[in-house]
């Protein structure tokens, strides 16, 4: 019997490590890494940091403490965050912000990388104020729930100015900004000089098993190990894990275009069921509103499930389809065929 054919697109960090990157792992020279040991981390991090035009930068055990850990970073105890309502750091990671840093925020209201930089501008509260002091911007680049869109370059620009003219530090979750860079072409250098600090993801659509890296000057990096021992996030011979990082940088960052294509096709072709606008789909997440059908995301999911197409419910009327390494296209044609199945009721 052939074997049963499992689309899952619940999310790009279902991936497997391939045969290089394991080989990779396998042969990775390693060290202590809590006492700066560890060779094929040193030199991950300094790769990471030259790519986004920073001085340092530091591998983290994953994408919310890479977040937790820069936002801690730019913003004090007590310190005032803006972000947007639907931003995965203060969505996705069950109340870090507040919980580990202290760290009090206000959002705008949900727009994906649709930035209204007039609007956060007028949000920002100077020192002195009668009420907290903003300290700090946090975006999101791609934008998880906007459906993986792209802040355009010219917005962030203009983020940077306000910014700048308010003494404010400016954060980029950008555990997805690889797709932004292949999608727009825009030099990764470009992003970097644009954001105090970013996080920056290796096991979502690069395809390693684990891991993150915060970037940033040498005193908040130097700053940020604190932090991350703190946490718990120390890790010994971690190189292994690191290797597959450097592996991902060298040889998936490009064909991340694929994985957009196939995200189109998925958007094209469910387009006439009203769930989603193909021409808002650009990298690999392909966001389903299902407000104006019969489903909601929940039982969408679970129907497409018994059929082995497998999706994310992230909010009552909103699924997420994901491409990425693991995914071909035999598996994006069964996905169109079962979901345009249960759509069409």
């Amino acid at each position: 019997m052939a074997d049963r054919l499992v689309a899952d697109l619940r999310s790009d960090t279902v991936t497997r490590p391939t045969a290089g990157m394991r080989e990779a792992m396998a042969t990775a020279d390693v060290g202590d890494d809590v006492f700066g040991d560890d060779p094929t981390v040193n030199a991950l991090e300094q790769h990471v940091a030259t790519l986004f035009g920073h001085e340092a930068a530091l591998f983290a055990p994953s994408g919310t403490m890479a977040n937790q850990i820069a936002l801690q970073l730019v913003v004090p105890p007590g310190g005032e965050l803006l972000a947007g309502a639907d931003a995965h750091v203060l969505t996705y990671e069950l109340g870090a912000t507040a919980a580990l840093g202290g760290i009090s925020s206000r959002t705008w209201s949900p727009d994906g990388t649709d930035l209204d930089v007039d609007r956060i501008a007028a949000m920002i509260r100077p020192a002195g104020f009668p009420s907290l002091p903003t300290s700090a911007i946090a975006v999101e680049q791609t934008h998880n729930l906007g459906g993986g869109t792209v802040a355009p370059l010219s917005a962030l620009r203009d983020l940077r100015a306000v910014a700048d003219a308010n003494g404010l530090a400016l954060h980029c979750d950008g555990a997805r900004i690889w797709h932004a860079h292949v999608a727009d072409g825009v030099p990764l250098a470009e992003y970097g000089e644009l954001f105090d600090t970013l996080s920056v993801c290796l096991s979502k659509g690069l395809g390693a098993p684990v891991g993150s890296v915060i970037v940033g000057n040498r005193e908040r990096i130097a700053r940020a190990r604190v932090i991350r021992k703190r946490m718990g996030g120390g890790m010994r011979q971690v190189g292994i894990l690191a290797a597959a990082g450097r592996y991902a940088l060298d040889h998936h960052v490009q064909r991340l275009a694929e994985d957009h294509d196939r995200a189109c096709r998925l958007a094209e072709a469910l387009a006439p069921f009203g769930v989603v606008d193909p021409e808002r789909v650009r990298t690999n997440l392909v966001v389903l509103d299902l407000s104006k059908t019969s489903l909601d995301a929940p039982a969408l999911a679970a129907e497409a499930a018994r059929r082995d197409v497998l999706i994310a419910a992230m909010l009552p009327t909103k699924a997420r389809l994901v491409t990425h390494l693991d995914l071909g296209d035999a598996a994006v044609d069964r996905a169109i065929e079962v979901l345009s199945e249960l759509l069409a009721g």
